[in-house]
């Protein structure tokens, strides 16, 4: 059966695509490093030749724009593109971290889904296509309906130029019946691995609410501020031709000029000599109401991206047909004044400030209205101003010196060319950068050890086989391991029987299935008894089921008040060690206030409850007077 209803074709047409495009992906991530950027290479050739036919396609389908402004938008998209990742590696270990002993490799994301506006339709269509091709990645569009035709366009000469250079077929692919449903189906689609959503407020939160990785934009409310150091003749000549650019249609094109009172007059001279109008009480209101109908919205269509005399028509103003920005004059931030909000045309506000603070608060205010995270620009001649400024609006890119809307984009500036800018968290995105194809893949990440694991598989009776023979061993003593020269516990005692102490521990380990536990501890005294540290607990005193506790740090003994006998055995500093050793041997540490605890013997010690709370102060400790 034939479907009929728009929606339907729609979803069964980003359904078929999305399915396409996997396929292809599948095999395209097989392909070598130079296999991709000769893939890259070809597109990207292919774009350039035809960037004035697309221009061209893009303002006669739309109105938006011009086509001399238009050709260098898909020259920046497929030249300034193609220079900043034509080095760049996006196949296998892309870098290798030889000290930390770390590879990170290359994994693409699969199906990009990449959602097109009408404003910058052909030159978005040849960015998205490179940084997805150059990343591994295949490409479905949905464009805007009101550009399908040249996006469509575009998505099929690069799709040709990508096939003949080797590319899978169906790697770059564009939906041709575009509705909003259809939009939805595809970024929905289990094929597509991520999406790139350029357009309106809406659309970025429905690729956010789609339960896919996306990068979306923001609407930019771009404050231009002129300090009074500032060379104000090119000052006013980059922000005019910011706003002019592509008649305003890019987000982060220049809405407010902010200028130092100190350099107002001069300002004001420098915008009539460079072709702007200023607007009059009753101009800018009828102005407001053309660009924002009924109310704060979105700009108006029959404005955004048309040239300031077109727009002085509609609302029924006569301007000299030479006017090249409308600017209005304005003292507040906000809904009550519709033109101090985003316009995406040549309409442009025009505030003074009485210093550099004043300046930044302004431009805080105006960016918080309604370009939060985007872009923002300065010009000045003091670099400890430009600082200030950079440090403090809200903006993740901060022009300085040259128009917002070139410099943003990385075309007079070094920042990355890209036609998608990230506002981050501020805006409502997840990233602040301007997207490239490292947004676009993973890294795997390969680590070697660099510290050793502890292993704890071996039984408890088997560890205290080995430390009894370690114990009893004649070339491996505590002493030694302590640092002080090969002892032995005989020697270390001054008698015999230490030997033979030493010996029946040896022997012990070697012929009962259970360890000989006096044995060990009286070879532990031993060597404690060299070292200067006090006998273990007396033999009335005990800890688990009976068995003597001995620590191998100091251990006070106290005494029972009036009798001078031995009560209890409290430690003065217990470590990760001795917790793990009274565990093995079943016994208890008792511990007083005074006693040093460290926060590992108290982790290691929670759960076995190794641990006994006294109130007795250990000897030696510092006491407590009232002179503390």
């Amino acid at each position: 059966m034939q479907l009929r209803d728009r929606d339907l074709v729609s979803i069964q047409e980003a359904r078929e695509m999305a399915a396409i495009a996997a396929a292809a992906q599948q095999k395209y991530t097989q392909f070598s490093q130079e296999k991709v950027d000769a893939i890259v290479e070809a597109v990207a050739k292919v774009a350039v030749s035809a960037a004035e036919t697309l221009a061209r396609a893009a303002v006669e389908e739309t109105g938006y724009g011009n086509v001399p402004d238009k050709i260098l938008k898909n020259r920046v998209a497929a030249v300034d593109v193609l220079r900043a990742i034509r080095e760049m590696r996006t196949v296998g270990v892309v870098h290798e971290d030889k000290e930390k002993k770390i590879l990170e490799v290359a994994v693409p994301v699969g199906v990009v889904c990449a959602i097109i506006p009408c404003t910058n339709p052909t030159s978005t269509a040849i960015y998205k296509t490179l940084i997805a091709l150059k990343s591994r990645n295949a490409i479905v569009m949905s464009p805007h309906p009101s550009a399908t035709r040249c996006i469509c366009q575009t998505a099929k000469l690069l799709a040709r130029a990508a096939s003949s250079a080797g590319a899978p077929d169906g790697l770059v692919t564009c939906l041709e019946r575009t509705t909003l449903a259809g939009t939805q189906e595809l970024m929905r689609a289990p094929e597509v691995g991520l999406i790139l959503a350029t357009g309106g407020t809406g659309l970025v939160r429905a690729a956010y609410s789609s339960g896919k990785p996306s990068y979306g934009v923001g609407p930019g409310n771009v404050p231009a501020f002129i300090e009074h150091t500032a060379n104000v003749s090119k000052a006013v000549a980059d922000i005019f031709a910011g706003k002019t650019f592509d008649y305003g249609t890019l987000c982060s094109s220049e809405q407010a000029m902010v200028v130092e009172e100190s350099v107002k007059e001069t300002a004001l001279q420098e915008c009539r000599k460079q072709g702007g109008y200023f607007l009059n009480e009753d101009e800018m209101r009828r102005i407001g109401e053309l660009i924002f109908p009924g109310g704060f919205h979105a700009p108006s269509p029959k404005v955004v991206g048309r040239p300031a005399p077109h727009i002085a028509e509609l609302a029924g103003i006569a301007v000299p047909t030479e006017a090249r920005v409308l600017i209005a004059r304005l003292d507040a931030v906000g809904r009550q004044v519709p033109l101090s909000a985003e316009k995406l045309c040549p309409v442009l506000a025009f505030y003074s400030v009485a210093n550099l603070a004043a300046g930044i608060a302004l431009c805080t205010q105006l960016l918080r209205f309604g370009g939060m995270g985007h872009t923002a620009s300065i010009h000045t001649q003091d670099a400890s101003a430009a600082r200030e400024f950079g440090e403090t609006v809200p903006a993740f890119r901060v022009c300085v010196n040259t128009a917002s809307t070139h410099g943003s984009v990385g075309y007079s500036t070094n920042l990355f060319p890209a036609m998608t800018l990230g506002c981050g968290a501020q805006g409502g995105n997840i990233t602040s950068d301007n997207i490239g194809p490292k947004h676009l893949m993973n890294l795997r990440r390969v680590a070697w050890e660099s510290r050793a694991v502890e292993h704890r598989t071996i039984p408890a009776a088997r560890r205290m086989d080995s430390l009894a023979d370690a114990a009893g061993h004649e070339d491996v003593t505590p002493s030694t391991a302590a640092g002080h020269g090969n002892v032995t516990p005989a020697t270390a005692a001054g008698d015999a029987s230490a030997g033979a102490s030493t010996g029946s521990a040896r022997a012990a380990a070697g012929n009962a299935a259970a360890p000989d536990r006096a044995a060990i501890a009286r070879a532990v005294e031993h060597v404690m008894a060299h070292l200067g540290i006090p006998r273990g607990p007396a033999s009335g005193t005990t800890g688990v089921a009976g068995k003597p506790y001995t620590s191998s740090k100091s251990v006070a003994s106290t005494t029972t008040a009036g009798t001078g006998a031995a009560a209890t055995h409290i430690s003065t500093f217990v470590s990760e060690g001795d917790v793990r050793l009274a565990v093995t041997r079943g016994e208890k540490i008792y511990i007083g206030p005074k006693t040093i605890l460290t926060p590992s013997a108290r982790d290691v010690a929670g759960a076995d409850e190794v641990l006994v709370k006294t109130d007795i102060v250990p000897a030696g400790s510092a006491s407590t007077s009232s002179s503390e």
